[in-house]
């Protein structure tokens, strides 16, 4: 019995890892090149759009000193937060999940640029 539960945890938490699987920050900072026109990640100041520092577990739209538009307003409406879930379906396609979001960007396709940024927004002194 306690090696079926046991065979089960590691079943459990081997598919749980694939899933978010760990990125590079290193890497990522790379790939937040490509966002940093108009994002920053390592300090608050806003810039065209918002800094994306400690944007993972972040309430969507919720930086208070950003004027978010009325569509990424509506879609933060029902509590919505940043995670490694929602990032992954927002950025490869931002005006397709979040219709009428001002955000131009047109998304990253690769699944290893979106592990690397994901590691990166997450920690951004890991790329330090």
């Amino acid at each position: 019995m306690k090696l079926q539960c046991l065979a089960s945890a590691v079943i459990l938490f081997a598919s749980a890892s694939a899933v978010l699987a760990d990125g590079d920050a290193v890497a990522g900072a790379a790939v937040f090149k490509r966002c940093g026109a108009c994002h920053t990640a390592t300090g608050p100041d806003n810039r065209v759009g918002p800094s994306l520092m400690g944007i993972v577990g972040r309430a969507v739209a919720s930086k208070p000193d950003y004027a978010y538009s009325p569509a990424m307003r509506a879609f933060g409406a029902d509590g919505k937060v940043w995670d490694e879930a929602l990032l992954r379906k927002y950025l490869p396609a931002p005006q397709f999940l979040v219709k009428g979001t001002r955000m131009a960007f047109p998304g990253l396709k690769s699944d290893k640029d979106l592990d690397n940024l994901i590691a990166y927004l997450k920690n951004p002194a890991a790329a330090q």
